[in-house]
């Protein structure tokens, strides 16, 4: 079946997959040019990287695109877009505005395009420094890259550390904070108290707190961060307990209620 995909028309020119067997084809007639590339994503992406875009670059004379890309957090897309209205109305016909909503998050991106590179980039800037001001209530970062890079940017250049105590998110936490490279700098470890047990063995929660007000709720969850601090001795520490469903919720605590606790060893 490998072999079966190498197969590929006389008439055209092999473009190297580097990360599967699929290759990419390239087919020129009549001044024009075809590209066949294969399905899977992450091959197809590594031939628009290593040929495509070079060919086109090369054969083709291309207008200079520019982006500026900013994060906001704890805002919805439409209060975000009845926030922006009057600047987005305001923006230049060359520069589009689009919005890239995530779970929680939402990219703004300004995108712009002209023969005149440095024309292009002071308009961007120009207009990118007032979006700034206009979103900075829910403004995270203003680069294209994530709440978890940012994090972790904001950790090293402070030289701290930070731990995690996740009870409902089953380590997921931990897992955005390690998939940036470089993070043994400052993330130590955590624990996934999913049982009562290991909140009570392992971060200290006090069985009263349990029986009275619960695992979901404020009281556990700042004592799980208190916990997890003194057993890993970092400067910053973040708690989660909840209740993620389908079952298991009630009239006090529905599914979809989480309790999350972030702080150090004074606050």
């Amino acid at each position: 079946r490998n072999k079966k995909q190498a197969e590929v028309p006389d008439v055209c020119t092999v473009l190297k997959n580097e990360r599967g067997t699929a290759p990419g084809m390239l087919f020129e007639k009549n001044g024009k040019i075809f590209i066949s590339l294969p399905g899977v994503p992450h091959e197809m992406k590594g031939l628009m990287t290593d040929h495509v875009f070079p060919l086109l670059l090369q054969r083709f004379k291309m207008p200079h695109i520019g982006h500026r890309t900013l994060l906001t957090a704890g805002v919805g897309e439409s209060f975000l877009a009845e926030l922006i209205k009057n600047f987005e109305e305001a923006l230049p016909a060359n520069i589009k505005l689009a919005y890239l909503p995530n779970y929680g998050m939402v990219r703004l991106r300004l995108t712009s395009n002209g023969a005149d590179a440095v024309t292009v980039e002071n308009d961007l800037n120009k207009q990118f420094t007032q979006l700034k001001q206009q979103v900075k209530e829910f403004l995270v970062v203003d680069e294209d890259i994530s709440i978890n890079e940012m994090t972790g940017r904001l950790l090293k250049q402070n030289n701290k550390t930070v731990s995690t105590a996740e009870s409902c998110t089953g380590g997921y936490i931990a897992h955005l904070i390690t998939s940036i490279a470089g993070s043994s700098a400052y993330f130590k470890g955590g624990v996934v108290s999913y049982d009562n047990s290991i909140k009570k063995n392992v971060l200290h929660v006090k069985e009263a707190t349990l029986q009275t007000v619960g695992a979901v709720s404020e009281e556990t969850v700042v004592e799980m961060a208190k916990g997890v601090l003194e057993v890993m001795q970092t400067d910053y520490a973040i708690a989660v307990s909840g209740i993620m469903g389908p079952d298991g919720g009630s009239e006090e605590k529905p599914v979809g209620t989480v309790w999350i606790a972030v702080g150090n060893s004074g606050r």
